[in-house]
């Protein structure tokens, strides 16, 4: 669904006037800007099928710092393979990646850890990887990458729409008051509601995410 389409449907149920551009109105805007946070609120809640994604990188010998194409800071990384090695790469603390490239001794080989190191100037996440490649290995990123907020009206919302639509609408009663005799409290319950179910239902295709063990 488009912005726009989430907009006018926000706006039908607050009985306003549909509009053909976000930006039509002042209030068209405004509801484009609870749009925007309901859409944050709602992907931050969950790691979304619709946001998971595979980034592979390819190193180069002596280089071990490479950005993630797209994985913008509200990005989760939830497995690393190296897949040239056939083997997971494990996480390790920026402080033990500091121990390792200026006081241990560098060594070079396969990648077998990852570490985070900021962004890059275009806000991708920036990994870190040892031991330093001392060729071309194929890293494989799982990643749940979370997008930036819609400007265009043609731009699409991945995640499901109603939990958005709804809490966008709360999110807009909230500011005026209420809605046809609805309270923002109990709009907010509503969106909840259909949030919890979305999130039921697309963890379903991920069962094991949900069970615990003792380690």
């Amino acid at each position: 669904m488009t912005y726009l389409e989430l907009v006018n449907k926000v706006l039908t149920r607050l009985r306003e006037e549909t509009v053909s551009t976000v930006s039509q109105t002042t209030y068209s805007a405004l509801i484009g800007e609870f749009v925007n946070d309901a859409k944050q609120i709602i992907e931050d809640a969950w790691e979304w099928s619709a946001l998971r994604s595979t980034v592979t990188v390819a190193t180069t010998a002596s280089d071990y710092t490479y950005s993630l194409t797209n994985v913008k800071d509200r990005a989760v990384i939830q497995t690393v393979a190296n897949d040239t090695s056939n083997v997971f790469m494990e996480y390790r603390s920026q402080d033990w990646f500091e121990q390792q490239l200026n006081l241990t001794g560098t060594v070079s080989g396969s990648p077998l850890y990852y570490t985070f190191n900021g962004f890059d100037a275009s806000k991708d996440t920036q990994v870190l990887v040892y031991p330093i490649p001392d060729g071309v290995y194929s890293l494989r990123f799982k990643t749940v990458s979370r997008g930036v907020a819609m400007t265009e009206d043609a731009d699409e919302l991945l995640i499901p729409m109603l939990p958005v639509v709804y809490m966008a609408t709360a999110l807009a009663a909230r500011e005026r008051g209420e809605v046809a005799g609805t309270s923002a409290a109990e709009l907010f319950a509503v969106s909840d509601k259909i949030l919890s179910d979305a999130i039921a239902l697309d963890a379903r295709r991920h069962p094991e995410e949900l069970i615990y063990q003792v380690i």
